[in-house]
């Protein structure tokens, strides 16, 4: 439930940091007839992640129990991917988002332009996190709980980004996308075993019998300590030879790339300069870039 609750934060806080930049732009600039296409666009981006979890989560059914695998097998892969991809571009964007957003806004000519940013700028988090969550859910072999957390988590993420919008809290990105992601890149290494073993129970790879390890009898996957690393790091006390394999293959590379990235000094911060206007109600979000720990 965990790692489902900070999926939930990680992607939801991004997205609405994403917003509380494009609106509090808007404001500044003297533009607050184009909000409603702001939120039209986030609208959008919603209806169309939920629709994607659905598509997901019924879809398969009526099908064999060899194509659910290969399925959910490779959906999994497909989700490491986009989580890693997301994990690494955070660690490089967290200083400079707020520049590259508001050079966009000015680019764009507003109308259905502005629908479209705030659509893509949502949109893809809501279908990477509709994606990474329903392999996580896949994983851990349960659905509320998950669920739950991934919802809680979401909750937060939407508080924590109002206050950020109305000044009264400081985020500094950069510490919180680097723990964030240091930890995400464990869980989506649990998630390509439990990928591989889809694939292997769907005969696609082989190698399903010759197990690495058993601990089931130490750690009972039915214990509160066993549905703890079940839930927060997808861990298998009955574990392939391939799944072990496939699980370093990721982990060990990625985690090192990842705190080589966040250990090396960034760049000047970019950023639009905007001149403050009369009107201006709403402060822009108060975002600090510190250095990663």
């Amino acid at each position: 439930m965990f790692a489902n609750f900070l999926i939930g934060l990680r992607e939801g806080l991004e997205a609405s940091l994403v917003v509380g930049i494009l609106v509090a732009y808007l404001v500044k600039t003297d533009r607050r007839d184009q909000l409603p296409k702001v939120w039209w666009g986030v609208g959008l981006a919603v209806t169309i992640s939920i629709a994607f979890g659905a598509a997901l989560t019924f879809g398969p059914r009526g099908l064999t129990f060899e194509a659910q695998e290969a399925i959910g097998g490779t959906l999994s892969i497909v989700a490491v991917g986009f989580v890693t991809w997301m994990v690494f571009w955070m660690a490089e964007q967290a200083r400079n988002i707020k520049g590259e957003l508001e050079t966009r806004i000015d680019s764009t000519a507003g109308g259905v332009g502005l629908v479209v940013l705030a659509l893509l700028a949502v949109g893809r988090e809501g279908l990477e996190t509709a994606l990474f969550l329903w392999a996580a859910t896949r994983a851990t072999g349960d659905t509320l709980a998950p669920l739950l957390g991934a919802l809680l988590g979401l909750v937060v993420a939407v508080v924590l980004g109002v206050l950020v919008y109305r000044g009264a809290l400081r985020l500094d990105l950069r510490k919180f996308f680097t723990w964030t992601g240091g930890f995400l890149v464990v869980v989506a290494a649990g998630v390509v075993s439990y990928g591989v073993h889809d694939l292997q129970e769907a005969a696609i790879l082989p190698g399903l019998h010759n197990v690495a390890f058993d601990v089931s009898g130490t750690i009972p996957p039915g214990s509160w300590y066993g549905t703890l690393l079940k839930g927060t790091v997808n861990f298998n006390p009955r574990t392939t030879w391939l799944q072990l394999v496939c699980w370093l293959l990721y982990l060990v590379p990625t985690m090192t790339l990842f705190i080589i990235r966040v250990r090396r000094p960034s760049g000047p911060v970019t950023s639009t300069p905007v001149a403050a206007t009369p009107d201006q109600t709403h402060p822009s979000p108060t975002i600090t870039e510190g250095h990663p720990a």
